[in-house]
């Protein structure tokens, strides 16, 4: 099956990430992290509406209150599109100055998780985090220089979190109370292919990772199986997000980031928002549960 992404938006983005579908709005919602920008893309009508964030922002997510949640280097906000307020909720590494918020998901009870990562691409000091009722908790995985991901499966079965500098993707069993199994890598992005970086699942479970450096993005089988590659005109390809009301399309963020001019002269549409058919459609993605608790976990 030859595709062909398409450019729907040639924005130049410094570092587009965070794609997601939001349903109530007929939209897709991403973000561009170095330029603290947050991003409304209308595919109908091809209007952008766009906010500057206080902080570099990660990725943004719709609340089951109708307002969005987002994480900024400073920790997790909330934010008003109405009036472009940014309000302050919980920051879970206040003591990390060089951390920022990368990448999130939330599953189908309406938790968090999320991870942080080293700014200046250093440090191993990213975690993985899991925001409920109870609280913020960080999880059982070792810290990494940078996180992605995680993805959840359509069951909710299943967390998929990203150490993209090690290139591997782990798979971890996920309980219905929040509890996670113990982590097995799943796939090995082999040397000279990219970097993986923002996953995502599809309706039939399969994962969908965006390599930056790797001029692609791959859907891998539940068993990491490699069933598709998806070549692209750019080389950083950040994330997939599936979107317009059948969830059949899937749209692409990309990144200028790390091209010198030559790279980009010939990459003219670097950091641009791409959009092709999968094959396969995606699922619905989950409204984060206004009752999430913004402080630690006591247990």
């Amino acid at each position: 099956m030859d595709i062909q992404p398409r450019c729907l938006l040639p924005i130049e983005a410094s570092l587009g990430e965070g794609p997601v579908w939001v349903s109530r709005d007929r939209a897709l919602w991403f973000v561009d992290i170095l330029a603290a920008l947050i991003h409304r893309f209308e595919p109908d009508t091809g209007r952008l509406g766009s906010w500057t964030a206080p902080a570099r922002p990660g990725w943004i997510h719709p609340s089951a209150d109708g307002g969005f949640l987002v994480g900024l280097k400073t920790g997790l906000h909330r934010f008003d599109p109405g009036t472009g307020a940014f309000e302050p909720l919980f920051d879970p590494e206040p003591h990390l100055f060089t951390n920022r918020l990368n990448d999130a998901a939330v599953d189908h009870a309406g938790r968090l998780w999320f991870g942080t990562m080293d700014d200046d691409e250093t440090a191993a000091s990213g975690r993985f985090y899991r925001l409920d009722q109870r609280g913020c908790a960080a999880l059982a995985l070792p810290p990494v220089m940078i996180t992605n991901g995680p993805a959840i499966s359509p069951d909710g079965r299943f967390l998929y979190p990203v150490d993209t500098i090690s290139r591997q993707i782990f798979k971890v069993p996920l309980a219905e109370d929040g509890r996670l199994g113990p982590a097995s890598v799943l796939v090995t992005i082999e040397e000279g292919a990219g970097w993986p970086d923002g996953p995502v699942c599809d309706a039939e479970g399969c994962l969908w990772v965006g390599l930056f450096a790797g001029w692609a993005a791959r859907r891998y089988s539940p068993a990491g199986r490699l069933l598709q590659t998806v070549e692209f005109p750019v080389a950083n390809v950040t994330k997939i997000a599936f979107g317009d009301p059948d969830l059949r399309t899937a749209f692409a963020t990309t990144a200028r980031k790390g091209l010198d001019e030559a790279a980009l002269a010939g990459q003219p549409l670097a950091g641009g928002l791409f959009a092709f058919d999968p094959g396969v459609a995606g699922f619905a993605a989950p409204v984060a549960d206004p009752a999430l608790r913004f402080g630690f976990a006591s247990g």
